[in-house]
Parts: structure tokens; C-alpha cells; sequence
């Protein structure tokens, strides 16, 4: 198995998306002293800036542009234990297609779901075997159709099944085992500060809390400050999730809760540049200028490029239309730009609207674009 020894996420150009509560400019965020390192296993990154695994969003091609931009680790969506143990490997479905990755990808890792400890050892099995650098256990997942089957966030009103599912995948693999879970099922349920240890005790080396509790769902407040309890009470690494839309949140994260990493999901999908700003304002407290109109419309077609060669040119057309907003969001004739795009029916379609703006980008100067 292949590790980098050390990554982390660069400087560069970003402009903060709108959604969560500006508590702070960028600009009055300084640099966290000596960001730490986050170490599970043999992976090493710093800072431990991460991509959350997203359901229909984090394939391969957009993992690409988020490491390029400066995301240290990088997840795969979340995939089905029970879906590949039934794929033929001669002829895979989708659950297997979602354990290719490229070289460029690493560190990565694979994330797990599913109820029964059984297929979950056997899935464990089959996701090492193609040579990732993590396992990932999903606790935290909050739709009907994942936690009302007892898998995902289910498993938290159930920790007797949670600790044999989570145990199931240790057992499994020589690799390092982590879990990405809530604070619990609702606010009269929630036990996150047992279940750490439990799983601590189960084997894990790492633990991703999603600061919301399942009847949250990706909505209202996230409540940071279960993070220093946890550091309390477990050594293993724990990881902030929810509540960073900008760079901006995730120099308070660390500065505040002492957490060893932070995973990124939405806000990576409304601004990826998120990890270059992020991990600029960390180390060295700068706060870079927001991406030009030609910088947009490049990483676009690099997105565009990718997806072409990873499923073809109908794959590219659909799961470029989850991306449009981000990569134009808060500019001028946005909405319009998109469904223009999205409108189109051919690649070579997409890529000529683009140049088209591009040209004009050049043409009309860096704030002919802006809101």
C-alpha cells in the first residue's frame, strides 16, 4: 500500500461561498499556531483539511479537482457493503465502480455502509483488496432509506450493532479503520462521548463527528463544543464536520475546539477552492483573492475533462450539472449560465459556452463578472 508520507493543502486562490454565518472576515483570521498533523496510521497530512464522502458527488473526477486544489485526503462516496458483495467482478456494478480511484487520489479513502457485521467484513474485504489507504465506516448517514434499515445513523440508536459493524471491518482488513458518525440520533439521545469509547476500544484510529445529530439532518445549528469533550475522553484523532462553509470556519475550528482535522462536504460542492483558502489562512494567515472568471471557467473544463475520461460523455453531461453552481456561484447571470449548461446535449456544447465566457471574461476585465 501507497502513502504519502506528508501532504497538505497549498496556497492559492479562493473566494468564500455564502451559507454559514460569517462570524469573522477572512482577512481578521489569523494563522493557527503550528496547525498539528493528522495521523491515522501511516497517512500523515497536514493540515488534515478532508473531503467528505457525498453520495453522487465525490467520484473520482471531482476527488481530482479537490486534491488539486489542496484537499489532503479524500473519500469515495459512501458504498453499499451488501451491493458488493453481490457485484461480479467480471462484470462490475455500481457499487464496485465506486472503488476506482487514481494514483493522483492518495491519500484515499473508502467508505463502507450497511447493517449486517457479516457483509460488512466481507465488503471490508473486497474495498482492501484494491489497495486504498483507509477504510471508512459510515455512522452518520440521516435519509430514511440508509438509517431506517439500521445502517448509517441508525446504528447509533443500536450501539450493541454499531460495535460489532464497526469491529466486523477491524477485523477485516490490515488497514486503518475509521468512522464518521453524529452526535446521536436526536437531541434527547445524544451519547457521542460513549460511542467514542467504544469505538476507540472496537479498534478505530480515527473519528469524523458530524456536529449535528440525525434529526438535524444537514440543517441547524452544529455545536463545535462536543469536540474538546471528545478530546478528553479518547486519544485517537477526532475530526470536525459541519457548519464550514469558508475558509474562515476552518481556522476557528481549529483554533477553538482542538480538533485533529476537519472534513469538508457541502461547502466543498458551493466553492472548491475552499481547501486552497483554508490551508493558506492556517499556515500562514493570508487570505487570497477570489478565483477570476478565467480560473472558474478552467477548473470547469478541467472537471469536464476528467469526467469524460472516467465515464464517458453522458456521465460527464449529468454529473457536471451537481457542479455548475459551485464553480459560478455569486456572479452575474449565474443562474442563467447554468441552465444553459445544463441544457446542452453534447460535450463539445459545453465546452464551446465556456470558451465563449471565457473570451468574454478576457475581454471585459477580472470584475466584469462579479454580483
Amino acid at each position: 500500500m501507497a502513502t504519502e508520507p506528508e501532504a497538505g493543502a497549498g496556497a492559492g486562490a479562493g473566494a468564500a461561498p455564502a451559507g454559514a454565518a460569517r462570524q469573522a472576515p477572512l482577512q481578521s483570521v489569523g494563522p493557527v499556531a503550528g496547525p498539528p498533523a493528522l495521523r491515522i496510521g501511516p497517512v500523515c497530512v497536514r493540515p488534515g483539511i478532508l473531503l467528505a464522502p457525498m453520495e453522487d458527488l465525490t467520484d473520482s473526477p471531482f476527488r481530482l479537482i479537490c486534491k488539486r486544489l489542496g484537499a489532503a485526503l479524500v473519500y469515495t462516496e459512501f458504498t453499499n457493503a451488501q451491493g458488493l458483495v453481490r457485484d461480479d467482478p467480471a462484470r462490475p456494478g455500481r457499487a464496485l465502480g465506486k472503488l476506482r480511484f487514481a494514483a493522483e487520489e492518495r491519500p484515499l479513502g473508502i467508505q463502507l455502509y450497511g447493517a449486517d457485521a457479516r457483509a460488512m467484513a466481507r465488503a471490508a474485504e473486497i474495498a482492501a483488496a484494491v489497495g486504498p489507504d483507509l477504510l471508512d465506516v459510515n455512522c452518520g448517514c440521516w435519509v430514511r432509506s440508509v438509517a431506517l434499515q439500521g445502517a448509517g445513523a441508525g446504528l447509533l440508536r443500536d450501539p450493541a450493532a454499531m460495535r460489532a459493524v464497526v469491529a466486523s471491518v477491524v477485523r477485516a482488513t490490515s488497514l486503518p479503520v475509521t468512522v464518521k458518525t453524529r452526535l446521536g440520533w436526536d437531541a434527547a439521545s445524544i451519547r457521542i462521548l460513549d460511542v467514542a469509547r467504544m469505538l476507540e476500544d472496537a479498534g478505530i484510529q480515527g473519528l469524523t463527528v458530524h456536529c449535528r445529530t440525525r434529526a438535524q439532518g444537514n440543517s441547524g445549528p452544529v455545536d463545535w463544543s462536543w469536540i474538546a469533550r471528545l478530546r478528553e475522553v479518547v486519544r485517537i484523532p477526532v475530526i470536525l464536520n459541519g457548519g464550514l462553509a469558508e475558509a474562515a470556519d476552518v481556522a476557528r475550528a481549529y483554533a477553538t475546539t482542538g480538533c485533529s482535522g476537519v472534513m469538508i462536504g457541502r461547502g466543498a460542492v458551493q466553492h472548491p477552492w475552499i481547501f486552497r483558502e483554508a490551508g493558506s489562512l492556517l499556515l500562514d494567515g493570508i487570505a487570497p483573492p477570489p478565483p477570476s472568471m478565467v480560473e472558474r471557467v478552467d477548473l470547469c473544463l478541467a472537471h469536464l475533462g476528467l469526467a469524460v475520461a472516467h465515464g464517458g460523455e453522458r456521465y460527464a453531461l449529468v454529473s457536471l450539472r451537481r457542479h455548475y453552481a459551485g464553480y459560478f456561484r455569486h456572479l452575474r447571470g449565474a443562474a442563467a449560465l447554468r441552465r444553459e449548461l445544463a441544457d446542452c446535449g453534447h460535450v463539445d456544447a459545453v465546452i464551446a459556452a465556456l470558451h465563449r465566457l471565457r473570451e468574454r471574461a478576457l475581454r471585459e476585465g477580472p470584475d466584469a463578472a462579479a454580483c
